[in-house]
């Protein structure tokens, strides 16, 4: 599977409307397009992010829908956007406890390897987090998304409200700092985020 991460940044006083166009205009759009398997959205209202994903059968699902998404993308975003940037990843490990919900808390660490080190990213993190992570009160999901040919990639633990996010905290950064130690991979950026909206089916 694959993903498309938009990540906008803007007023805070204007981000529920991109919000609301999200998930109505949004998710519309993406479910006619061949491939499509689910979306998040996710924000931080607070400081003005909103993280949008959307979730691919083939890379080529993805690739073929980014023309129309191109073209649509700033009008779901007015006038809350004032940055926003476009990511592309494989999903090279999703692992679901139970299903999301909203209110609940995204968590995602950005990572910078070594291109050459991806498959060991990807090792470490199926032996060393997801076995770690799944008795978390709380959890719902674990996932690696990485970009093989820039040596980027995201992990991320979403869990089921904000209080089992806030107290998952200090075990997750073991997890972590054990984890980037046994990969070879720095973290180069952490936050959490609210779950507004997430789903992704795999029938």
């Amino acid at each position: 599977m694959f993903v498309r991460a938009v990540y906008a940044t803007g007023d805070p006083a204007l981000l529920d409307a991109a919000v609301r166009s999200l998930n109505s205009g949004g998710r519309d759009l993406l479910e006619e397009r061949p491939g499509y398997r689910g979306a998040g959205v996710f924000a931080d209202r607070e400081l003005g992010k909103l993280l949008a994903v959307s979730w691919w059968e083939t890379e080529g699902a993805r690739r073929n829908s980014d023309d129309v998404m191109r073209e649509r993308r700033g009008g779901l975003l007015e006038p809350f956007a004032g940055t926003v940037s476009v990511a592309n990843y494989e999903v090279a490990v999703f692992h679901q406890v139970e299903h999301p919900r909203q209110g609940g808390g995204l968590r995602a660490a950005r990572m910078e390897f070594d291109p050459r080190d991806a498959d060991l990213v990807v090792d470490a993190f199926r032996a060393t987090v997801v076995p770690r992570v799944e008795p978390l009160p709380g959890l719902a999901w674990t996932y690696l998304l990485i970009d093989r040919e820039r040596g980027l990639g995201v992990a991320g633990v979403l869990f089921v409200d904000r209080a089992s996010l806030t107290a998952s905290r200090a075990a997750v950064a073991a997890v972590r700092h054990e984890a980037s130690a046994k990969a070879q991979m720095d973290v180069v950026g952490l936050e959490e985020l609210e779950v507004v909206y997430a789903d992704v089916r795999f029938d």
